[in-house]
């Protein structure tokens, strides 16, 4: 059991989430019990989890995509109306870390990206101290064909590939979830290959014209494994029973 501030703080302070500059608040987000026996974590705080975490007993749920994105409407209808009252109702804390969960180095998305696939990180991807970003090498070499064949295995779903790149694949650059955008600073690093989640009509033709290798594997199978990875970790420290809950998004 553990306090929900003294969680709160433990996570701020972990995740550094005050450094980042997001479009959305990162930390507590709805506020429930005080005290925290049983966490649910999972990738989007969705009605589907929502009801899962409470038919599980849940007294707070810990996900990578929460509420109050930057530019949305902020009245509370329709599906945010439902969505809240569900969390209020169940008096459910909601506890969403967004780019601060990406970048952890330890149990962020692309720090377990790494550890999954056996990508070997050198640095980041971006300039600064915030990247999200990573860029490695793999731990063997091994054809574009090959490497789309381990992420298939190991995220349960084959990514989008662009065969741009070189015969073998030794260097690479990623980043979980939508940013594809990004694959200007992997080409800007001179890798063979650059994983995201999603691709955008841009990207092809980025990636054929520079000669790199792109590949797509999904915004929600990227994901899965930073909030799974931190709720361990949660579990473990302060000894609160812990449940990953995996809502399928084909995306």
């Amino acid at each position: 059991m553990v306090r929900r501030n003294e969680l709160v703080a433990y996570l701020d302070t972990l995740l550094a989430s005050g450094s980042f500059r997001d479009s959305c608040p990162n930390g507590l987000q709805v506020e429930g019990r005080a005290q925290i026996h049983r966490l649910v974590t999972g990738v989007t705080a969705n009605l589907a989890l929502l009801r899962e975490a409470q038919e599980r007993n849940a007294d707070a749920v810990l996900v990578h995509h929460g509420y109050f994105w930057k530019g949305e409407a902020p009245t509370v209808v329709g599906m945010k109306q439902r969505r809240l009252k569900q969390l209020l109702a169940a008096d459910i804390s909601l506890l969403a870390y967004h780019l601060p969960l990406d970048a952890h180095p330890v149990y962020g998305n692309n720090a377990q990206l790494a550890r999954l696939l056996e990508l070997c990180p050198d640095g980041g991807l971006e300039e600064g101290d915030t990247a999200i970003g990573m860029v490695g090498h793999l731990a063997s070499p091994m054809s574009a064909a090959e490497f789309a064949g381990v992420v298939e295995e190991r995220l349960q779903r084959a990514p989008f590939h662009v065969a741009a790149g070189p015969p073998l694949i030794n260097t690479i650059a990623w980043c979980s979830g939508g940013a594809q955008s990004l694959i200007g600073c992997a080409v800007e690093r001179g890798v063979d290959a650059y994983l995201t989640g999603e691709v955008s009509e841009p990207t092809v033709h980025i990636a054929r014209e520079c000669g790199i290798h792109f590949f797509a594997a999904g915004h929600h199978a990227t994901e899965r494994y930073g909030v799974q990875a931190l709720g361990e970790h949660l579990a473990q420290r302060f000894g609160v029973e812990h449940h990953f809950v995996d809502i399928d998004n084909p995306v």
